[in-house]
């Protein structure tokens, strides 16, 4: 068989790293000694690992995390801060995502929500899931604007049904009215043992009716997401940012 149309017809069915490993493969005189069915499932795996790469790369890009470079390796352990590892190391399977269920992680300003949640975004990718990350803000200005071109139907959708995980930072930090909080209901209850989120919070759930005007969707918001959640609390005396502050100045000294 000629080398170069079988090349040619594997880029053209867009089998570039399967090319490329046929390539390596007839420089290599050691290939010689493999059988066919041994240098074959070498291609496969080639072209395989390449697009699984590729898409983990993909997911990762339109996850859109705050802290794109997050990892459950990278979470600090700190005793005051009082972080269940065992659960950590659980939601790091993804197997809460199977499950359509949620996550809260509440913690005070700097106690590193965002990294942890950020963190759980990069293993869902890892997993070839789908994740967006958004701030509650950010959503409730785009489903506002949404509303006036036209556009709310589509967005709506999007983050009912589109992505597997969602995750939505800087949750309830602010009050919520009228359009929004109805908004905010619908992507919720369309969510409800469907999908998973990802709520981050600087106040536990006592806290988030006084920050919705219509008691009856306060209701419904709260009850759709506490009972079937995991709950990461952070305390801490100091905050990560402090942390991290305090590890740059003490090297700098050495």
């Amino acid at each position: 068989m000629l080398t170069e149309p079988t090349v040619d017809k594997l880029h053209e069915m867009r089998l570039r790293a399967m090319a490329d490993a046929f390539r390596q493969q007839l420089a290599n005189p050691s290939m010689s000694a493999l059988s066919f069915e041994e240098r074959f499932g070498m291609l496969v795996e080639a072209e395989y690992s390449k697009r699984r790469n590729s898409l983990m790369n993909r997911l990762a890009t339109n996850a859109g995390l705050k802290i794109n470079d997050a990892c459950m390796e990278g979470i600090e352990y700190h005793p005051d801060r009082k972080l269940k590892k065992d659960l950590l190391s659980t939601l790091a399977t993804c197997s809460y995502i199977r499950e359509h269920r949620d996550v809260l992680i509440i913690g005070a300003t700097g106690a590193g929500k965002t990294y942890i949640g950020c963190a759980l975004g990069n293993a869902a990718c890892r997993n070839y899931i789908s994740v967006k990350y958004i701030r509650l803000p950010e959503l409730l200005t785009d489903l506002s604007i949404g509303r006036g071109d036209g556009t709310i139907k589509k967005l709506l959708n999007h983050y009912k049904r589109k992505v597997s995980l969602l995750i939505l930072d800087e949750w309830m930090l602010t009050p919520l009215s009228g359009s929004a909080a109805f908004d905010l209901l619908e992507i919720v209850e369309a969510r409800h043992q469907n999908a998973s989120t990802i709520f981050i919070s600087q106040c536990g759930p006592a806290g988030w009716h006084e920050h919705i005007d219509d008691g009856r969707v306060a209701d419904a918001i709260l009850d759709r997401i506490v009972h079937n959640a995991y709950e990461i609390m952070i305390d801490g005396e100091d905050s990560m940012r402090w942390r991290k502050s305090f590890k740059r100045k003490a090297g700098n000294k050495d």
